[in-house]
């Protein structure tokens, strides 16, 4: 830890000279990976952040859905779209955090696929997400 010095014009303190822009006697540097608290009464919690393992199908799944999430930001916003691009959101995360996706979520993907258009059934991603889900729900 270094050694804490006092700007005399301002008053804030600094640790070892070194930091981010100052806030009163704070001084925020960079933080990566972790979580800051300040002020009075603070309760942080902070569990691991690791992704859960997955099964291959799903994998392909979250592959395919982030190209697709990609592929909606370049295409002209409709509700369609932009129903669908939630729901992707929402897989997205839910594969991540636990290995999969819930069959009420894969059905919601297809028939949003549908409800989209031709303009997604166009797009490679699209087509590889409509596989993807048709797999895994079998048909």
């Amino acid at each position: 830890m270094g050694t804490a010095e006092r700007d005399e014009d301002s008053g804030a303190g600094t640790a070892g000279g070194q930091g981010g822009p100052r806030f009163g006697n704070i001084r925020i540097g960079n933080v990566r990976g972790g979580v800051v608290g300040i002020g009075d009464h603070n309760h942080i919690v902070n569990g691991p952040q690791e992704r859960a393992a997955c099964d291959p199908a799903y994998e392909e799944l979250l592959r395919a859905v982030q190209q697709l999430s990609a592929d909606l930001e370049r295409l002209v916003a409709t509700p369609e779209l932009g129903a669908l691009s939630d729901e992707l959101a929402g897989a997205q995360d839910e594969i991540r955090r636990t290995g999969r996706a819930g069959a009420g979520r894969l059905a919601r993907l297809r028939v949003l696929l549908q409800d989209a258009g031709a303009g997604i059934g166009m797009l490679a991603s699209g087509v590889a997400v409509g596989q993807a889900v048709g797999a895994l729900l079998g048909g």
